[in-house]
């Protein structure tokens, strides 16, 4: 796993992650998915993560990856709460 402070890295994680916000979004404004479909996309990912075995030298950035998801479900725009 590549230093969580290389900016290099950091950048890569984040657009990756604008961008499928962003294809998320536009499901939802071209009526393709519902919000509940799309909160059951984001719920399905963090599931993945929650189940990462704890011990793990990975356990702490599977941990990480959940936060941000369910903050997005949380706080997010609302097209992605049910």
């Amino acid at each position: 796993m590549s230093d969580p402070t290389d900016i290099k890295s950091v950048a890569a994680g984040v657009a990756a992650l604008s961008i499928c916000e962003s294809l998320l979004l536009a499901l939802s404004d071209l009526k393709i998915m519902k919000a509940k479909e799309l909160a059951g996309v984001l719920e399905d990912a963090a599931a993945v993560h929650r189940g990462a075995e704890s011990g793990t030298a990975s356990a702490a950035l599977h941990n990480e990856v959940v936060v941000v998801i369910d903050r997005i479900i949380a706080a997010g725009n609302s097209s992605f709460r049910p």
